[in-house]
C-alpha cells in the first residue's frame, strides 16, 4: 500500500516539475531530503518541534542542511517563507479541528501546484479493523478528527482550489490542485 502512495506522490510531483518544494506537515523530513537528493529545492515545516529536531537530525545524518526544517503550524505559513512552486500537505488535514482554515491558509503560499491527501473514509478505519487495529475506536486511527470519502474531500477542496486529477492508492484520496483563477 505504501509503494502506492509512495508511486501516486512521486508522479504527481514529477507532473508539477517544480523548481521549490514546501512540504507543510513534513515529519521527520523524508520526502524533502528525498527531493533535496533528486535536485529539487525543497524544504519542510511542522508544528511539533520534536519532530522537526528529528527531521534536522536526520538532514545531518545525510550531509544535507537541518535549516531547511521550521517548526511552523500550517495555520502560519507565510508567502515569504513557504510559498513555493508545489505545496505538498500530505496526512495531515485529517488532524486538524479546522480544515478550512488550513485551507485558507494554503491558498496564501500556494504560487502553481498543491498536493494534498488523507486517508480515504470508511476504507481507512474497515482496513484498521481488519487487522484488529484500534477495535475500540471503531477503527478510527489516534489523532485523526476529520473522515473523508473521496467525494466529500474533493468537494471541500474544490470550495478552496481548483482540483485538476484525483487519485486513490489504497486506501488513500490525493489531490492535485491548482489556484483557483481570480474572477
Amino acid at each position: 500500500m505504501v509503494e502506492g502512495f509512495e508511486g501516486a506522490l512521486s508522479g504527481l510531483v514529477a507532473k508539477a516539475s517544480p523548481t521549490t518544494i514546501h512540504e507543510v506537515g513534513c515529519g521527520e523530513g523524508y520526502w524533502v531530503m528525498r527531493w533535496l537528493g533528486q535536485a529539487i529545492d525543497a524544504r519542510g515545516t511542522d508544528f511539533s518541534a520534536q519532530i522537526i529536531s528529528m527531521a534536522k537530525e536526520n538532514a545531518r545524518g545525510q550531509g544535507m542542511d537541518p535549516l531547511r526544517f521550521a517548526v511552523r503550524s500550517i495555520y502560519e505559513v507565510t508567502p515569504e517563507e513557504d510559498g513555493a512552486d508545489l505545496i505538498v500537505c500530505c496526512e495531515v488535514m485529517e488532524h486538524l479541528e479546522e480544515p478550512q482554515k488550513a485551507l485558507q491558509a494554503l491558498q496564501r503560499i500556494v504560487r502553481s501546484n498543491l498536493i494534498l491527501s488523507v486517508p480515504r473514509e470508511p476504507l481507512w478505519r474497515v482496513l484498521n479493523l481488519a487487522r484488529g487495529k484500534y477495535v475500540s475506536a471503531l477503527g478510527n486511527t489516534p489523532g485523526h478528527l476529520q473522515h473523508w470519502t473521496r467525494h466529500g474531500f474533493v468537494s471541500l477542496v474544490s470550495q478552496f482550489f481548483e482540483v485538476v486529477e484525483v487519485l486513490s492508492p489504497l486506501p488513500w484520496t490525493m489531490l492535485h490542485c491548482k489556484p483557483k483563477k481570480r474572477r
